[in-house]
């Protein structure tokens, strides 16, 4: 349960080994490497030394072309299992066996001539359906659709707006003396669909007319025959192509066993791109090279054993935790506590050398959530939940992070709603009730409860609110004691811990010589001492006041942000009891249990969220703040990370 001491890695070896070496470091999964910062005054270095600049052009070309293919092959044919899916397993001999893509490419090219064949017989239905749609509004044309004029007239199909006065535009074209035909073929809420047939003569005239009266004219898809023919024989067509289409799109899923081929080659590429990316952070002369990197300091014994199969020269000295700026962070918790990593992640990882914040977190994390939601049932679903997720989906860390929060907080939420005896809040009571009127269960059995016992509850949220600062303000004196700053947290921490049992013992009327309250005088000249220490001239004037404002107010705010722990666990048990007594208005069981476990798993989706949003906030803003150091780089070693298979190492496999 701490951060991982690391080791600065200097490694030299020759370059025809450099392929197989990465491929190994790749396996091993602890080493992260980065490319060497050498002195701008090392000429001779520089002069020397090279980098790969390798060609990736072709695996970013095969990884694409292998995306392409799965992606066409979810569409048209997904998986079975869906969101339960969970992905195979592969020795980590077998994954590692071949980088050869050749079969793998052919079955994509193959995917991808399929879903070519989709494209091409959906873009003709869809020509066709367009074509039909242009045509439907003119299925009354009384004209066949190939003649489009006569030795004497001329055809003019087009749109004008619902709201124009035909008559108006027939008086127009009688006023130049043109000669005429309209015919309303059909109508919409915005538009008329007209054919007007006018002498050739009149022609110039008539078209001026029409586009002043907002005429706009429509080409009509060619055909031959009446539109209501050919409409006809559009039918037919776009039977055939939605058949053809059906047909592409199984020619496309009947590749479906291809799938887990093409996704165990993406992950392959994926790992060739890895190694890529390694070498090209290499340091190269013509026979050698030379890189630079992190080990987890526990790590190294693997390392060592590796590297006697190779020439190299290799040391690694372990990292003080006082250089801590350029150092990677790796956590190390148990099985308990490293559920927190999601929580700790979400926030920032903590400084090299500093405190890992998850075990102290956990106890008070779970304690605050349970709490918060405070139902049996509520628990148990989340219990039931994380143990799914955790056994059937067999998730990667951030989901089993979130599935092992799940079932602690499920168990802590279980014991609270045991505690004030909730169970979909009053569900099993009103259940009772509408069986038997007379039932003598009013109530589960309950040490307390929300609604009859809030004050008490705010009160004891107020008190673990205070533990967890005092923990806190505890780490932080033993963190600055260690580093052999205790000077600050006897003025940054002690001093407002003299000040408070003063004020106590004052009350109290206890510790006072002649009249004198002795522990709060001698803390308000710690106060006044400490707060003006490093301040100068008026300075400390301003320094002071700032302390005492920003720590009075500081403490109560903090402290008081703790009700939000009380006023959770009541906002839920109001609204479980909200819905529940809905259910019972309609005075039927059946209707009853239905509209109680709507409500209830709506009132659960929302707790879910809202208790973990602000169980983050006590943990993040009243807790990290007196004594975290943010600001840590995650360690990313060069590592086999896939996204399709699950690599198992030798151990797994027997």
């Amino acid at each position: 349960m701490s951060i991982v001491k690391m080791s600065r890695l200097k490694l030299l070896g020759l370059r025809s080994e450099r392929d197989a070496l990465l491929a190994d470091l790749l396996k091993l999964g602890c080493v992260e490497l980065e490319s060497p910062a050498l002195p701008e005054e090392a000429e001779q270095w520089l002069a020397l030394t090279t980098r790969d600049e390798a060609d990736d052009s072709a695996l970013r070309a095969a990884k694409a072309r292998l995306t392409s293919a799965i992606a066409a092959l979810d569409r048209y044919a997904p998986a079975k299992g869906g969101l339960f899916a969970t992905r195979p397993q592969i020795p980590a001999g077998e994954f590692f066996s071949t980088d050869d893509l050749a079969q793998p490419l052919e079955a994509a090219d193959r995917v991808s001539a399929a879903e070519n064949g989709v494209k091409a017989a959906a873009d003709s239905l869809a020509a066709l359906r367009n074509q039909q749609q242009a045509l439907q509004p003119w299925i009354g044309l009384d004209i066949p659709l190939h003649i489009q004029k006569t030795a004497s007239t001329v055809l003019m199909l087009g749109t004008m707006p619902a709201d124009k006065d035909l008559d108006l535009v027939k008086n127009r074209l009688d006023e130049e003396n043109c000669d005429y035909s309209l015919l309303v073929v059909s109508e919409t809420v915005d538009a008329r669909f007209v054919r007007w047939l006018v002498y050739q003569d009149d022609q110039e005239t008539a078209w001026s007319i029409l586009r002043q009266e907002g005429f706009a004219e429509v080409t009509l898809p060619k055909g031959e025959g009446y539109v209501k023919d050919v409409l006809a024989s559009l039918a037919g067509e776009l039977e055939a192509a939605q058949a053809k289409l059906s047909e592409a799109e199984a020619a496309v899923a009947a590749l479906a066993p291809c799938r887990e081929e093409l996704q165990l080659a993406w992950d392959r590429v994926a790992q060739q791109e890895a190694r890529q990316a390694a070498r090209n952070e290499l340091l190269l002369t013509e026979s050698s090279f030379y890189t630079e990197g992190w080990i987890p300091t526990e790590a190294l014994p693997g390392l060592e054993q590796l590297l006697k199969s190779y020439n190299v020269g290799w040391e690694a000295e372990e990292v003080p935790f006082e250089e801590s700026d350029t150092v990677p962070v790796k956590l190390k918790n148990n099985r308990v506590t490293e559920s927190m990593n999601m929580v700790t992640n979400m926030y920032s990882l903590p400084k090299y050398g500093t405190i890992d914040p998850n075990p102290l977190m956990f106890p008070f994390f779970v304690l605050f959530y349970g709490m918060m939601m405070a139902d049996m049932a509520y628990g148990l679903l989340m219990f039931l939940a994380g143990v799914f997720i955790i056994k059937k989906l067999k998730p990667r860390e951030g989901m089993r992070n979130l599935a092992g929060v799940g079932i602690w907080c499920g168990i802590s939420t279980f014991i609270f709603g045991a505690l004030t005896g909730g169970f979909f809040g009053d569900f099993i009571p009103c259940v009772a009730r509408m069986i038997n009127p007379n039932t003598t269960l009013t109530a589960l059995p309950s040490l307390f409860t929300p609604l009859s016992d809030t004050l008490m509850i705010l009160i004891a949220s107020l008190v673990l609110g205070v533990m967890q600062i005092i923990t806190g303000m505890v780490v932080s004196i033993v963190y600055k004691t260690k580093h052999k700053d205790f000077v600050d947290a006897l003025f940054d921490e002690i001093t407002w811990w003299v000040i408070l049992a003063g004020v106590a013992l004052a009350v109290m009327g206890k510790g006072n010589v002649s009249g004198v309250p002795v522990c709060l005088v001698v803390g308000i000249l710690m106060l006044v001492f400490g707060g003006t220490r490093k301040a100068k001239g008026f300075g400390k004037v301003t320094s002071l006041v700032g302390l005492i404002y920003n720590g009075v107010t500081g403490y109560f705010s903090d402290i008081l942000s703790y009700a939000r722990i009380m006023a959770l666990m009541l906002a839920g048990s109001v609204i479980a009891q909200v819905f529940n007594t809905l259910g019972t208005v309609t005075g039927n069981v059946v209707a009853f249990v239905i509209i109680s476990l709507v409500g209830n798993l709506l009132n659960l989706v929302l707790n879910l969220l809202g208790c973990y949003v602000h169980d983050l906030r006590l943990q993040c803003l009243e807790f990290f703040n007196r004594f975290y150091h943010e600001g840590g780089r995650a360690f990313k070693p060069l590592q086999a990370n896939t996204n399709y298979v699950d690599i198992i190492n030798s151990k797994e496999e027997m």
